[in-house]
């Protein structure tokens, strides 16, 4: 893993800001299928299904990417307790960006319910049907989608605070179209 470098690179920066733009998306969309029960909801869940699984997908390769290539490292003003933190909350981040897609699929394999891609094309089963199972998975999917989006908050919080308050060049790695 190389971090001698100071920002993230185009492929890092891509990723990042596409997933992030997927996962809000992903999460309103999440709680309107919940919230509604009219004629959108078979909407929301065409579409929630398929972007789970691109989200899945794009969280491997964002992980082997950054396995790759690493991080740049943070300023020398940023304190040790602070350095763990974000160390930490980047692997809820990815924890959760992993979990929630795999929770997500095994759901509804245990509901039996397929996981439509598009028109005709469905992902296959990952664990047996199971209406007990499916019922402590969607319980598990609902508390992992809260507990990602209060991460998501902090993240976005976090990174306000180094741009805005502390403006020590961290956001700036991480920033699109900065070279």
């Amino acid at each position: 893993m190389n971090a001698s470098h100071t920002r993230f690179s185009g492929l890092q920066k891509l990723l990042h800001w596409l997933m992030a733009a997927l996962i809000l998306t992903m999460l309103f969309v999440g709680v309107g299928m919940v919230f509604t029960v009219s004629r959108a909801h078979d909407t929301l869940v065409a579409l929630h299904r398929p972007l789970g699984i691109a989200l899945l997908l794009l969280v491997i390769v964002r992980i082997a990417v950054r396995m790759r290539r690493g991080a740049p490292p943070l300023p020398a003003s940023v304190p040790a307790p602070q350095r763990a933190v974000a160390l930490a909350s980047h692997y809820v981040l990815y924890a959760l960006m992993l979990a929630m897609p795999l929770v997500g699929w095994g759901m509804l394999s245990a509901g039996g319910y397929p996981v439509t891609m598009a028109g005709s094309f469905h992902l296959p089963a990952i664990l047996p049907a199971d209406v007990r199972l499916f019922a402590l998975l969607r319980t598990l999917h609902t508390w992992l989608g809260l507990t990602l989006f209060g991460v998501v908050l902090l993240h976005l919080a976090a990174a306000l605070m180094h741009a805005l308050v502390l403006r020590d060049g961290v956001f700036g790695t991480m920033a699109p179209g900065k070279r």
